[in-house]
Parts: structure tokens; sequence; C-alpha cells
């Protein structure tokens, strides 16, 4: 039996579904019973614990053959990021009293960086401090995730304009459909190894804001532009989405991060993996329930 948590967002559920299509037992790791009970029908024992409790952690963690780990998104932390690191706590102080025969962890492109990463810093210490344990880890350094895309479906749709924070508008990352994280997670739970493992995971191709407006006007029939947000403009438009302003910086120094290339694969020997999915096959999925 593999352990999930995150079960019921898009990592974890790509990595519980693959198990079970593969005939494995998965053990759901929830903070919510309720919301798990698609799960439970189809066959996943559904255990509660919350991210931050330890005890119920160890329990959950105990008696199976790995487990894949996530912690919270934490889109506007506090300073020093206090919300990550008494998750990783928890995580640490669990998984070092269960000690599950190995450990998968969601992390980030980049983490291998000790600074300038805003909100991925959170996954650079949970790479620092799980990374000790004593047993099996592998850390999966996923790309930009192309479900991103999904903010830019209205304004697409609407405006034939989406505005994009990624620039220049030419430039292409590296990019990874999360469905793909979840194979590459069922598949790694399932080998054996020791010490740390980086594995670095992105789509079969490269894209750019212009390639992704170039996918919207394919899917909608009509002219789709990726339009430059000014970087000066950027505190001011996350302030009227809600952020507070004293909460802005993470998100503009990650942004930093990968426009200016700083935010990139290690490449120093790690596993590189290729998925399957495109960006094409992303967006068509977010607009397929609008065109109904």
């Amino acid at each position: 039996m593999f352990a999930i948590m995150g079960i019921t967002g898009r990592v974890g559920g790509a990595a519980a579904k693959a198990l079970l299509e593969q005939g494995k037992s998965v053990r759901a790791i929830v903070r919510d019973a309720e919301k798990a009970k698609t799960w439970a029908d189809r066959g996943a024992e559904i255990v509660v614990a919350d991210s931050g409790d330890a005890g119920a952690l160890k329990s959950a963690f105990t008696n199976i053959e790995g487990v894949f780990v996530m912690i919270p998104p934490y889109f506007t932390p506090e300073k020093d990021f206090p919300e990550a690191r008494a998750v990783v706590a928890a995580l640490r102080h669990a998984l070092a009293e269960a000690k599950p025969p190995k450990a998968v962890y969601l992390s980030s492109v980049g983490c291998h960086q000790t600074k300038g990463l805003g909100l991925i810093t959170q996954l650079h210490i949970l790479e620092q401090e799980l990374g000790r344990l004593p047993i099996p880890n592998a850390f999966l350094r996923a790309a930009w995730f192309m479900e991103n895309s999904q903010w830019d479906v209205a304004p697409a749709r609407e405006k034939g304009e989406i505005p994009s924070f990624l620039q220049p508008l030419e430039r292409r990352i590296p990019m990874v459909a999360t469905e793909d994280i979840g194979r590459v997670a069922a598949d790694v739970l399932q080998q054996t190894w020791s010490g740390n493992r980086f594995i670095e995971i992105e789509g079969p191709n490269r894209y750019s804001p212009n390639d992704i407006a170039e996918v919207f006007t394919e899917l909608l029939g009509h002219r789709v532009r990726a339009i430059a947000v000014p970087r000066k403009e950027w505190a001011l438009v996350f302030e009227s989405q809600g952020t507070a302003p004293d909460k802005t910086a993470p998100r503009i120094e990650m942004l930093d991060g990968f426009n200016s290339g700083w935010i990139d694969f290690e490449q120093n020997g790690n596993q590189h993996v290729l998925g399957s999915c495109s960006l094409h096959d992303v967006i068509a999925h977010f607009l397929t329930p609008l065109s109904d």
C-alpha cells in the first residue's frame, strides 16, 4: 500500500490514479474525509490527518510501502515562511518515527538554489530538512505547471489577450502537466534506491507566453495575444487580486527568478524526465467544459 498526500488536488490525485490503475493499494491522507468520497468509492483507504499534525501523520505513514509527500501551497506566506516550516517540521518528525521504506516529495525546479526563489523557497526548505532523514528520499523537481494557464482562459475568451508575468514573451521555459508529475511519482514509489534522488520533470516541449497564446488561438478560433504586464505594475495587480501589500514580494521574486533564468534545472547529473502531456492537451481540457 502507498500513502498519498494531496489526493484531492491535481498532483496527488494523478499519482493515486496511476497507482490504482496499476492495481496498487492506496491510502489517501486527507484533512476532510467528506472531500475524499470519490477516492473511497475507487477503493482507496481514507485516513484523516492534517499536514501539521505529526502524530496523525505518523500513523498514516505506518505499514506502507512508500509515501508521496506534499506541503500545502502558501501563496501569501508570512516573513521567513513559518507556515511551511511548521508543516515540514511535523512531516520530519512523523517520517522519522514511522520510518517508511521510501518517500517521494513534490518539489520544484530551482530548489538547488539557496536564494532568489520567492515562493519556491518553501520547497527548498522541504528539501533541506527532509533530505536529512535516514530513509530513501526522492525529490521531484517539477517545472512550471501548465495548469497555470487556467487563469488565462477567461481573458483569452473574452478579450483575446492573456496578461503575462513571464517575460520576455518569446522566451521558452520548461513546463509540465500535473498528470505527468503524478505518473512519475507513482513510478518512483515502486522503485528501490538508497539515499537522496533529485528528479527533474518537464513536458515534451518548452513554451513561451507567445506559444501559450498560439494554443489559445487554435483552440478558441480567434486571435489571442500575450501581453506583457509591466513589472512596475505587478504589485498593484496582485493587490487588486486580494494579496496584502506586504505579501506581494515572494511572488514577484519567484517571477523574477524565472524571467532571469535563475530558476531553472540544476543540470548536475540529476535524472531528467520528459512527460507526454502537451500544453495543447492541458488547455483543451480546460476549454472543453466551457464549450459544452
